[in-house]
């Protein structure tokens, strides 16, 4: 079909207005774009702030002074201050963890005479879970297998005392003081649970020193007790480097009571649910038992942990509740 020439005018003034039309709302979508980057930006600058820290004045590490007039010793404690401070998430989950730990933890210590502030020690080394390491070292005081039957833990295919946290506790107790009784200083006995007694004996032969401080050491021994100071400095002080919880955001200990059983168990699910829990329960709360069964032909008696009964609500569902 032929147009007429008036209609090809009419068409093309159309086509010349539309452009137009299109050309104003791309500028004004340009404006409105750039007017809410400025915004952003405005907001940004105003309200999102990261503050380089104030170090303590005076630290000690188990009551041994922490020498902070040093340079070297105070920019590897601003370090992990910083590392922990904006690692929110991580130092966060400490906290929280800490709260259900640390009081297991402490009266073993205590009993043993040996420091509270070793408690920092399982949090930087495991972060109080039951992790292992790339090279084998396991639970939160992260024995190597061989160090932990040295130190009197039960190792095997059914039995890994190394997961059993008041046990390996105790055994970590009896490192740390033969450590401290070689070495003079809680503060080498931590140094060596790092780079072991052999390996920090060494160091300090060949480079003539007596103290942690005047050591020159692999990057992750030197860096391991700042690691520590700053997770005790963070969580006795949390509001000063920004951490701000109610009391129940913390994770809660369990209550627990103890069946010690000195035969051999075929099945653990039975077990558990012969006493009211579950598999998963039972597992949980004894993690040091490596199968679903044990067959114990020692008859050595093991203490099995169980919820106590105010406990099993946050442990299990009523399933009498379940439809």
């Amino acid at each position: 079909m032929k147009r007429s020439n008036a209609s090809l005018i009419a068409i093309f003034s159309l086509i010349i207005v539309g452009a137009g039309v299109a050309e104003f709302f791309t500028s004004a979508k340009t404006d409105s774009k750039a007017e809410n980057e400025r915004t952003y930006q405005d907001y940004f600058n105003r309200d999102y702030k990261i503050y380089s820290l104030n170090l303590p004045q005076n630290l000690s590490f188990a009551g041994e002074e922490v020498p902070l007039q040093l340079s070297d010793v105070s920019e590897k404690l601003d370090r992990e201050l910083h590392v922990n401070t904006y690692w929110q998430s991580n130092t966060l989950l400490y906290l929280k963890r800490s709260n259900k730990w640390f009081p297991v933890i402490e009266p073993i210590l205590e009993e043993n005479d040996v420091p509270e502030d070793f408690k920092y020690l399982a949090l930087i080394e495991s972060g109080l879970t039951q992790v292992v390491s790339p090279a084998g070292a396991t639970g939160f005081w992260q024995f190597m297998e061989g160090s932990g039957r040295e130190y009197g833990l039960e190792i095997n295919d059914e039995v890994d005392e190394r997961y059993h946290v008041e046990k390996a506790t105790k055994a970590a107790c009896d490192y740390l003081k033969e450590a401290k009784e070689k070495f003079g200083t809680w503060t080498l006995a931590a140094a060596s649970y790092n780079m072991g007694q052999n390996g920090l004996e060494h160091q300090l032969e060949r480079q003539k020193a007596s103290n942690y401080y005047d050591l020159l050491l692999n990057t992750e021994t030197a860096r391991y007790l700042f690691r520590i100071l700053a997770a005790k400095e963070i969580l006795n002080h949390p509001g000063k480097y920004g951490f701000h919880y109610r009391d129940e955001h913390l994770w809660e200990p369990i209550k627990t009571e103890i069946v010690k059983v000195d035969t051999s168990v075929d099945d653990f699910a039975a077990f558990a649910k012969d006493r009211g829990i579950n598999y998963k329960v039972l597992k949980n709360l004894n993690p040091w038992l490596r199968q679903s069964y044990l067959r114990n032909r020692s008859g050595k008696s093991y203490d099995i942990k169980l919820p106590q009964e105010s406990a099993m609500s946050k442990l299990m569902l009523d399933t009498n509740k379940r439809g």
